[in-house]
């Protein structure tokens, strides 16, 4: 099984931290969003995985061959024509059946299964209560996906796809690229992936579905905070910190080596990264990226840039790498 992973998009809804480093690069619960994926795919024995890279392209080649060992390629998009376009660019890697895993979510999925499915693939799934920010899929009576819609306006299933694709007809898939492409089908100006997969089951493609009970959205500043206070919830609280002076941790936190707490509250649901430095503040459902400084604050609900400082007043901040956040001048 080949995975395709695309990384190229500028996560417009998570700037400023987007900026100076790929979405997937974000820190939460003491991982980046892909470190989470790629462990999962280690632990599932995947050798090889071709990366769609676009913007700030060679920060996600560096941390990859940094922190792990998977056989891998990058293919460079260069126009963000859409996910159907980026899927396309990984056609000279691929032989085998494809798993698709856009990099903005973290699931929980039985991948060692699927070399035992015998439909043309397995799209992953879960009920939300509002559909409109996702792809949703409709069902036949046999229980094949009959529907792919993106983002519609008046939801008619509640069934969103996680952004998880398993296709064991890779080559009909490269195929409905093709023609999506060649006929310039498009959704709100871009190539989307759900459409190319309509082609296939309007040509007799049949596609199964497999619900999944772990999905947590990391596209946006709420959706990263809650993935945040989920994950630490659910076994990835841990405190490494080497210095602690007069200090309250509440759990669940997350506390990296060589922070320094003083005089301060921690917790619950904190995420602080590598060298972060607490002095006389008051820190609560917040992570904090590496190497920064808070002071004589209080923070909620906020997400704070590598080498950031922030002192004074209570603010619910959404603070970019290096920046400088003083209320007390």
């Amino acid at each position: 099984m080949h995975v395709v992973i695309p990384v190229a998009g500028f996560g417009t809804r998570l700037r400023p931290h987007t900026y100076t480093k790929p979405k997937p690069l974000m820190k939460v619960a003491g991982n980046t969003i892909l470190g989470y994926i790629l462990d999962m795919l280690k632990e599932a024995g995947i050798e090889e995985i071709t990366f769609i890279v676009g913007y700030l392209g060679d920060q996600i080649r560096e941390y990859v061959e940094t922190h792990y060992q998977f056989r891998t390629h990058y293919a460079e998009q260069k126009e963000l024509k859409g996910q159907a376009h980026a899927i396309a660019l990984a056609r000279e890697f691929v032989r085998e059946p494809m798993l698709i895993i856009f990099a903005d979510t973290i699931f929980d999925a039985d991948l060692a299964a699927l070399h035992e499915v015998t439909s043309d693939g397995i799209i992953f799934v879960k009920e939300v209560e509002d559909p409109r920010r996702f792809g949703i899929v409709t069902l036949n009576e046999g229980g094949y996906v009959e529907r792919f819609v993106e983002k519609p306006e008046e939801p008619f299933s509640n069934l969103a796809i996680i952004g998880v694709y398993y296709i064991r007809d890779y080559q009909g898939l490269f195929e409905a690229i093709d023609e999506l492409i060649a006929r310039d089908i498009k959704t709100k100006g871009e190539y989307f992936l759900a459409d190319a997969l309509q082609i296939m089951v309007d040509r007799g493609a049949r596609f199964e579905t497999q619900p999944v009970t772990i999905w947590e959205d990391c596209g946006t500043p709420e959706a990263l905070l809650n993935a945040n206070r989920y994950l630490l919830e659910h076994g990835k609280a841990a405190t490494e910190m080497v210095s602690a002076t007069n200090t309250l941790i509440i759990p669940p936190v997350y506390i990296a080596s060589d922070v320094v707490l003083e005089n301060s509250i921690i917790g619950p649901y904190v995420s602080l990264a590598d060298g972060c430095v607490i002095r006389d503040s008051i820190i609560r459902d917040s992570i904090v990226d590496e190497g920064s400084l808070i002071e004589d604050t209080m923070l909620m609900r906020s997400l704070i840039g590598k080498s950031a400082t922030v002192r004074g007043r209570f603010r619910r901040l959404n603070v970019g790498d290096s920046s400088v956040v003083d209320f007390t001048l």
